[in-house]
């Protein structure tokens, strides 16, 4: 199994280059992850450039899972900053490069994920998954309740509309 690495600010120049293949492997091989195919030259840097701030604001946690110096998956974690909800946390982009899928690396981030949840004083996860891609099962499997399901959530590179499931846990029990 890979290693689950915190990233930092200062982290980003040496893992950016990976992370943006990341993103650019889950982009190209379907999954909802917020992005359409193709993907512009410049989209994955400015994405990421833009979690790395967020990191530095400490706003945002991104592990990373790590296996002979290469990036083979990532999760990140919004941290609600509203004063009534600093409780929760949304679970937000968990990506495992297609070689790496199917072998624990999904499910050993998000128990990672919920582990720096927790050290972030945060006891309720919220996430959403396009309706029937693996990370459901995923999710259900971990103890994530569904909420529900709505329709035409997000558009898809076939040029169509998605449904989304909405999923919780809460960590405090």
């Amino acid at each position: 199994m890979p290693d689950i690495m915190l990233l930092h600010p200062e982290d980003a120049a040496r893992w950016l280059p990976q992370l943006i293949g990341l993103l650019q492997d889950a982009v190209d091989s379907g999954p909802s992850v917020g992005f359409l195919a193709p993907l512009s030259d410049g989209q994955p840097r400015q994405y990421w450039t833009k979690v790395f701030a967020q990191v530095g604001e400490r706003t945002r946690i991104v592990l990373a899972a790590v296996h002979s110096g290469a990036i083979v998956g990532s999760v990140q974690l919004d941290l609600a900053s509203m004063p009534n909800a600093l409780h929760r946390a949304e679970v937000q982009k968990l990506l495992v490069l297609r070689p790496w899928r199917r072998q624990g690396t999904g499910q050993e981030l998000m128990t990672a994920v919920e582990h720096a949840a927790r050290k972030a004083a945060r006891q309720l996860l919220v996430l959403d998954t396009r309706l029937g891609d693996a990370a459901e099962r995923l999710y259900s499997r971990m103890g994530y309740r569904r909420v529900g399901v709505i329709p035409k959530f997000a558009s898809n590179s076939a040029g169509g509309l998605d449904a989304t499931v909405i999923f919780y846990r809460d960590l405090s029990s």
